[in-house]
């Protein structure tokens, strides 16, 4: 296999820690991006990779992180973007940038440093890999209007959005740039027994940080080999671009808004405007 240059956001635990270790000996060049630098300057010196730390509650710092991956990249860009990064979280909680934390990290963070890489990635005719969750149809109902729920905020319900815009923006990605060769899927890497729902009040954490977690979720590795599988695997062959997935299978278990063309449009001129991209 050629290697690749891949940049993993979320990779300073979780599956996308796991994800980087099972590339390293494949000989990819990986960029890993955390939250926290202590543990991402880890993963980075197990794999060989290159560390790289950003909070997605902060847009400056996303911005920042566009801008020092387009300096990492070279002369050939960036061949996958695994756009991993995101979470769970407690009450309503608004960012640096006056967003709801679980839509700016899981969604507006994402969709901003996807764009600024964009000449990197078509540069290098990459696949964009978003990693969503079954979550989108159990708890999502997207208003354009309210895509920080101010009217009914639940923790479930601001991930199930989240989850649901990572899905609408795979299919705008797909529809605006397939043609000059770039790639995008999002998948559901099964129910993980992480830290990600660690900080939430929702009844989530009972599941994942209790005993009922032991029993009925998979670890890391099993999730960061889901991963793997997208990374390593040829656009249309392996995976179809546009698509949503569970684990390895494409499904049409989804939520409904997730098919709705005008609706992720919509969002993607939304989400623009948000995040101040021309």
């Amino acid at each position: 296999m050629t290697p690749k240059t891949i940049v993993i956001t979320g990779a300073s635990d979780g599956i996308g820690a796991a994800a980087a270790r099972q590339l390293a000996p494949a000989g990819h060049r990986l960029l890993v991006v955390g939250r926290d630098r202590t543990k991402t300057e880890t993963v980075a010196r197990d794999t060989g990779a290159e560390p790289f730390v950003a909070d997605f509650a902060r847009l400056d710092d996303v911005r920042a992180l566009a801008e020092q991956l387009r300096d990492a990249a070279g002369p050939d860009g960036i061949h996958v973007l695994a756009n991993n990064a995101g979470g769970i979280f407690g009450d309503r909680t608004p960012t640096f940038d006056g967003y709801e934390k679980t839509f700016q990290v899981n969604h507006l963070a994402p969709f901003l440093l996807t764009n600024l890489l964009m000449p990197e990635l078509c540069r290098a005719r990459a696949a964009i890999i978003n990693t969503s969750s079954v979550a989108n149809r159990l708890f999502a109902h997207l208003s354009l209007d309210d895509l920080d729920n101010h009217r009914a905020f639940s923790a479930n319900k601001a991930y199930g959005d989240a989850k649901l815009a990572n899905i609408l923006f795979t299919k705008s990605l797909h529809a605006k740039f397939h043609a000059e060769g770039i790639s995008s899927v999002a998948f559901h890497p099964g129910t993980v027994r992480t830290n990600f729902a660690a900080d939430t009040t929702s009844r989530m954490r009972v599941v994942y940080r209790g005993f009922l977690g032991k029993i009925f979720l998979i670890g890391t590795d099993k999730g960061g080999e889901n991963l793997v599988w997208f990374i390593e695997g040829t656009p249309d062959a392996t995976w179809i671009s546009g698509e949503y997935y569970d684990r390895k299978k494409r499904t049409d278990k989804i939520n409904p808004q997730a098919t709705d063309a005008a609706l992720a449009e919509a969002l993607w001129q939304r989400s623009a405007e948000l995040v101040d991209l021309a």
